[in-house]
């Protein structure tokens, strides 16, 4: 049996071990991780470190040397940042894929906005950062010659690690240092802050044609940080503003070099239109590729974008593609078309959405399988674990986990997922250092407003910071029957991040600790406004 190097045992990688078994090939997954969660599915694996291109080289021809009929037929990775890696073995192999330079262009972002720039593909001013130029920065930024916002993140890693806005000067120093801590080679980039929309793009590049195989709306929140709390696909964009996004981003594959594969973008539409945050030459991680847009389209997408690594025709892609037009934002107008454009249409609609925690450490977790009862609900998938230490998420990795709901429209599939989430309920153990400061409100000098509370008010609202001073609740006394005057108003029009309402969060204390202490009203009221369930459960297990 031919075989398929897997680069990656992660669960983004669970699709394309399993495409490679409907495909009839062998994988052969390589990861530096034995204990990844998808090694129990490969046909072989081999612990190799991903970042070490002549350690895969050796063993895809240790592979190739073990006979015809067991040679390698390809190479594949989906959700990992190492595309290069792949083009690196399958050049050297004579295997099909996009070249290792291109690659090399997608996943440097210094490289990748060079030629961006190059080519007059719209996309943020920047300036390289190594770790001995950050003070020269910091001391031009001091003298006023710096214009913030920017962004700082590093030249070459994923999943938002590193990232982050510098609102202004104060926070520079520290962010620097962060983005060049989280770089694989020591760099960062510093960049114009881009205002706008965000998408996520999936795409396959393949015989001249770009063909889109999603496209999705990316909810962001939380500054100074940029953590998507989930993605909806299809976009509910005009079908001008996707023409054009779509437009700037086949220039942008073209300017990276990227002829045969898989293309992936982050891009926004701002005032000046579409401007371009990275396209990578992988598959996108984040449950798009191999769980919301499948679900939306019908179409297994890794197995289609694993045959052409194959040197096969993407049959299911071909068949069922719709042409799309070239409609160019005025920005790029003047440019040539650079592939014939074409879709996978979306049927249904996926919401993909995430539930986080305040910091602390994990006691037990309620309300799972009633996530998973949801009506619509497809995907519940947990991050985190009794005993794990959690944190109020600074990158898209700290999340504490996942739900994925389907249906025909907008609406109902949004519904299922927020109910699923609502109904998800970490427990923290009491008397944390970390907790504690969480909910007194402590936060970092270069981080105003981070991380912010569950439950915010209007500016016109004047809820004093006080509630419920000199109040108390009586011991095992349900806490529904205590709400505050000022707060019952808001019961059910406050949400937190995990979209329960005030109401919700109530109902969810009584019946989680129906036996508790006599309750401080100002500690347990501030702490439900800081926290949410969280912090009132934090607080009658601290008593």
């Amino acid at each position: 049996m031919k075989k398929i190097m897997i680069l990656g045992a992660g669960l983004m990688q669970k699709p394309a071990i399993l495409a490679a078994k409907s495909l009839g090939f062998e994988s052969v997954v390589v990861d530096a991780n034995p204990n990844a969660v998808a090694v129990p599915l490969a046909d072989r694996f081999e612990p190799v470190d991903l970042k070490d291109k002549e350690a895969l080289l050796r063993l895809a021809e240790k592979i190739n040397s073990e006979g015809e009929e067991n040679s390698l037929a390809g190479v594949f990775t989906a959700g990992t940042d190492f595309s290069a890696s792949v083009a690196y073995v399958a050049e050297h192999c004579s295997l099909p894929g996009h070249k290792y330079e291109a690659c090399l262009n997608a996943s440097d972002k210094v490289r990748m906005r060079s030629c961006f720039k190059k080519a007059n593909v719209p996309c943020p001013d920047f300036i390289e950062v190594e770790k001995n130029q950050i003070e020269a920065i910091f001391n031009d930024a001091e003298k006023g010659n710096v214009r913030f916002p920017k962004v700082v993140k590093p030249c070459d890693n994923m999943g938002g690690r590193g990232c982050r806005l510098v609102r202004n000067k104060d926070e520079f120093l520290s962010a620097a240092n962060d983005a060049v801590k989280n770089s694989r080679t020591s760099r960062a980039i510093f960049e114009d802050y881009m205002e706008g929309a965000e998408f996520s793009i999936d795409s396959i590049v393949y015989n001249g044609t770009l063909t889109i195989t999603g496209f999705a709306d990316r909810h962001i929140f939380y500054p100074p940080y940029f953590i998507e709390m989930g993605h909806s696909l299809p976009s509910e964009v005009s079908q001008k503003i996707k023409n054009e996004l779509i437009a700037t981003f086949a220039l942008g594959i073209k300017a990276l070099g990227l002829t045969c594969g898989v293309a992936k973008a982050d891009i926004k539409y701002t005032k000046n239109g579409p401007m371009i945050g990275e396209i990578a030459a992988r598959l996108s991680g984040g449950y798009m590729s191999g769980w919301t847009f499948p679900y939306s389209s019908g179409m297994n997408l890794t197995e289609q974008a694993m045959l052409i690594a194959l040197g096969k025709e993407p049959e299911y892609l071909l068949a069922n593609r719709v042409s799309l037009p070239w409609e160019p934002h005025e920005s790029v107008k003047n440019q040539e078309q650079p592939f014939r454009l074409f879709e996978i249409p979306s049927v249904n609609v996926s919401a993909e959405r995430a539930w986080i925690s305040i910091p602390g450490k994990i006691e037990e977790i309620y309300g799972m399988n009633d996530a998973k009862a949801v009506y619509g609900v497809k995907d519940v998938l947990p991050r985190s674990k009794v005993g794990d230490e959690v944190d109020f998420p600074r990158n898209n990795v700290e999340k504490c986990g996942n739900i994925i709901a389907v249906s025909i429209n907008a609406k109902n599939a949004y519904k299922a997922a927020y109910d699923a989430i609502s109904s998800i309920t970490i427990r923290l153990e009491g008397h944390n250092e970390k907790t504690d400061n969480f909910l007194t409100g402590k936060v970092e000098a270069d981080e105003e407003g981070f991380p912010p509370s569950a439950f915010t008010f209007a500016p016109n609202n004047k809820i004093s910071s006080k509630v419920g001073e000199g109040t108390f609740i009586p011991e095992n006394e349900p806490v529904l029957l205590h709400v505050p005057e000022v707060l019952q108003p808001l019961a059910d029009s406050l949400y937190d991040w995990n979209h329960c309402t005030l109401r919700k969060t109530l109902e969810k204390f009584d019946a989680i600790c129906p036996k508790h202490g006599k309750l401080d009203g100002e500690k347990f009221w501030s702490a439900v406004l800081r926290g949410g369930i969280q912090g009132a459960l934090y607080v009658a297990d601290s008593i």
